[in-house]
């Protein structure tokens, strides 16, 4: 029996909803309200770069990477370049089989083209058969399958609670390409380096360099989305030179900065599915 789906669009809308999932073309720096869930949701960009942010940190999900928000989580999703943001909500018996915390995983082929299927025309356009109920349970099992075996990927950015340390965040949200050292910055917040380092480690689960390169990669990801070259990017994020920039990128992202860009540059100028 096929899934109960919404009529279809009007003209000019940016969103189709439906009861398992739902699809948003939002143009960038747009952002949805605070809200949560009963159901766990998958979020992926098929181009452009979504930021989810939860109380336990920011998700930053380029088009090679999907996030996963548990039921009950207060979040936030906000676009970076024109995005194509597509959704799929995990019933308990499925969410059980992915974590219990919000996560980012790799995307393989498979698990993009399922994600693609199961949020195509066939869920939100009435003129397009729609799958049948098991076949949609089927697809949906393929997806949680595979991202049960996905490596989780470092793009989950924790958020601190210590309040030195959200102090030292909000400096380097703000600006990410300062360089102070942890002795330096913990003048500003009144801490010594060696209280701050024990606090990185014990509260966020990584050093202080390895979750602000974190965050500096956050921030380059937006920017190449909103259409920076590599140079600008390197600079803005805080690297001495691009070389630096681009190996530390690669080694998170998988793919250097140029190929990322030229990737989210093809994907945008091909007909959503």
């Amino acid at each position: 029996m096929p899934v109960h789906r919404q009529p279809g669009p009007t003209a000019g809308a940016t969103s189709q909803l439906w009861p398992s999932g739902g699809r948003h073309l939002w143009p960038s720096g747009e952002s949805s309200e605070v809200q949560s869930h009963a159901r766990g949701h998958l979020v992926y960009a098929a181009n452009g770069v979504l930021a989810v942010h939860t109380e336990r940190g920011t998700s930053i999900v380029p088009a090679n990477r999907v996030a996963w928000t548990p039921a009950g989580f207060n979040h936030q999703h906000r676009a970076h370049g024109d995005t194509d943001m597509r959704i799929v909500f995990l019933a308990p018996s499925l969410a059980r089989l992915v974590p219990d915390r919000p996560v980012v995983f790799l995307a393989s082929g498979l698990v993009r083209e399922v994600l693609l299927a199961l949020t195509g025309p066939r869920s939100y356009d009435p003129a397009v058969p729609d799958y049948s109920r098991p076949a949609r349970s089927r697809l949906l099992r393929v997806l949680v399958e595979e991202l049960s075996e996905a490596p989780e990927q470092p793009l989950h950015l924790p958020e601190p609670q210590d309040d030195r340390l959200r102090a030292i965040a909000l400096l380097l949200h703000e600006t990410p390409a300062d360089s102070s050292t942890l002795a330096e910055l913990g003048k500003a917040v009144g801490a010594g380096s060696r209280t701050l380092s024990r606090l990185f480690h014990d509260e966020l689960g990584m050093t202080f360099y390895e979750w602000r390169t974190q965050l500096r990669v956050h921030h380059a990801l937006v920017l190449l989305a909103e259409g920076h070259d590599t140079t600008r990017a390197a600079t803005a994020c805080g690297w001495s030179n691009p070389s630096s920039f681009i190996a530390a990128f690669t080694d998170i992202i998988g793919t250097t900065p140029g190929r990322y860009r030229n990737r989210g540059a093809a994907a945008g100028s091909r007909p959503g599915r």
